[in-house]
């Protein structure tokens, strides 16, 4: 735990909106991001997931007499790029600092982190809150702090009957412990402004940031006040590891809290459990403050001094950011702000759009957008997939695209070209919409005399139905082109149909 100190921002207009019975809720954030290294902060050890208990511990990640921890120089490069990826002070000369605490997961006694010198200071990131609903907002969220520690092991609880086991597979797994300012107001700003940290270190591919693993924890400090009072005594809820409980375990703390003061009591400053089968919090521990933990430097690693040629070169390797691309996306391609919000959402996925821009251009970014997004994203979400799991390349799509704007498709027969590339049909090349059109005769009639033929049938036979529509009834229209569409097997080009139906029935 960092202590989190009041922000400029504290003091921000209070949107009267998100009062709860008459509290103003105050939120702080502490996210520990497991950098994706192969080997530990210190040691050579693997970082793997998975592996059988206590495999994957060396002697440095035990702390045993006469080993000296050798700091990982990857995690500098990953830690830069976190730093300039939230606006925020680079510490050019940053050191390590021993926080000393008893438990059995920790065998040194002490973890190594950053107290004094952190290599992340000052910084900020722009969240949107309730996003693409009516009630949508953007809030700057600041930044405290970025720096690196090594992780605790793991207490195994149960795996033999009334016993505990610690399993060290974890211990010296490099963190950068991310630590925001007391800016957050609601449980949806909250989770919005983990979204958006999320986001940041797998499009910067410094994370996995897997919760269900644990490569990305959350504690939240909640705390209530009266409006424009100073701040109310802090709980920390730990070790949160979904998004839906996050939210769910800020609010009911916020009603606990607010109960107790309602009904005389004290909030004690402590460190909370979120039960998700009860939907409570209960107290796990009274909370230590700074002080007890008797920081003090690490005798056996240096200081790291930077250079600005490698923050600069760093700089110059990263990827676009995900709002610089949002924007770009939205004045070079005419999207609106919700259709870029949606496809930059992760690198992978506006990759995929780019890519398949490539190939159908550029001019048809908006139709590509929406099978993406509409189409695409919702098969994948279905079968619980993500973009870089599509069983459609994104050159097979833009050749399913070429076919919807040389008229070869028609919006319902491009359907079910794609259902047939979801489900691997037409092989592996960038011709397979062609090859499933082709196998399954989907092309689109645009001969004007086979529609007008079918037109002249579907008349003869609807009488009743030509009648109401020459009679006002605009609905009896849209039937007979129903029935056209019928009988040509969902072939017949719809704006053909539409054109020779209104020709003939004038």
């Amino acid at each position: 735990m960092t202590a989190i100190t009041e922000s400029n921002t504290t003091h921000q207009p209070v949107r009267k909106e998100l009062l709860i019975d008459g509290y103003e809720v105050v939120i702080g954030i502490e996210i520990h991001c497991q950098l994706n290294t192969e080997s530990k902060i210190f040691s050579s050890s693997s970082t793997k997931f998975g592996n059988e208990p206590n495999t994957q511990a060396s002697i440095v990640d035990l702390g045993l007499p006469g080993v000296l921890p050798v700091l990982n120089a990857g995690l500098i490069e990953r830690a830069l790029k976190f730093g300039i990826g939230v606006n925020a002070e680079l510490g050019m000369l940053n050191t390590f600092d021993r926080k000393n605490y008893f438990y059995p997961d920790l065998p040194k006694g002490y973890q190594i982190t950053q107290m004094a010198n952190p290599i992340v200071g000052k910084g900020y990131i722009d969240i949107v809150v309730n996003e693409g609903e009516k009630n949508e907002y953007g809030k700057r969220i600041g930044i405290t702090r970025g720096h690196l520690e090594e992780d605790a092991g793991k207490s195994v609880h149960d795996a033999v009957a009334g016993m505990t086991g610690i399993d060290l597979n974890r211990a010296g797994t490099p963190l950068i412990e991310i630590v925001s300012e007391p800016d957050m107001r609601s449980s949806k700003e909250a989770v919005a402004y983990i979204k958006a940290i999320h986001q940041l270190v797998t499009w910067l591919d410094i994370s996995d940031a897997i919760m269900a693993e644990g490569s990305f924890r959350c504690d939240c400090n909640v705390s209530v006040r009266q409006p424009g009072a100073e701040f109310g005594t802090r709980t920390e809820l730990k070790n949160l590891n979904s998004f839906r409980n996050i939210e769910n375990a800020i609010n009911r703390e916020i009603e606990r809290q607010i109960d107790i003061i309602e009904d005389g009591g004290q909030v004690i400053q402590a460190t909370m459990l979120y039960d998700p089968v009860n939907d409570e919090t209960r107290i796990m521990r009274t909370k230590e403050d700074a002080d007890d933990y008797r920081y003090f430097p690490d005798p056996d690693l240096l200081p790291v001094r930077i250079e600005q040629e490698t923050v600069e070169a760093i700089r110059n390797s990263m990827p676009e950011l995900p709002v610089a691309r949002r924007a770009r996306f939205e004045e070079a391609f005419g999207l609106s702000e919700y259709d870029a919000r949606i496809l930059t959402d992760s690198r992978e996925l506006a990759d995929y759009f780019e890519a398949v821009l490539e190939s159908v251009g550029s001019e048809h970014a908006k139709l590509a957008a929406n099978w993406i997004m509409g189409d695409l994203l919702g098969a994948l979400n279905k079968d619980d997939k993500t973009i870089t799991d599509s069983p459609i390349t994104e050159v097979q799509l833009a050749g399913l695209l070429k076919r919807l704007n040389d008229n070869t498709l028609s919006g319902k027969l491009a359907k079910q070209v794609f259902t047939a590339l979801y489900d691997g049909e037409g092989g592996t090349d960038a011709d397979a919409a062609d090859k499933i059109i082709e196998a399954k005769g989907l092309k689109q009639e645009t001969d004007t005399g086979a529609i007008k033929a079918m037109v002249e049938e579907v008349i003869a036979n609807n009488q009743t139905m030509v009648d109401e529509y020459k009679g006002g009834k605009e609905k009896a229209f849209n039937g007979l082109v129903g029935q056209v569409m019928k009988a040509s097997r969902g072939k017949a080009n719809p704006q053909q149909v539409n054109q020779i139906l209104k020709e003939i029935l004038g």
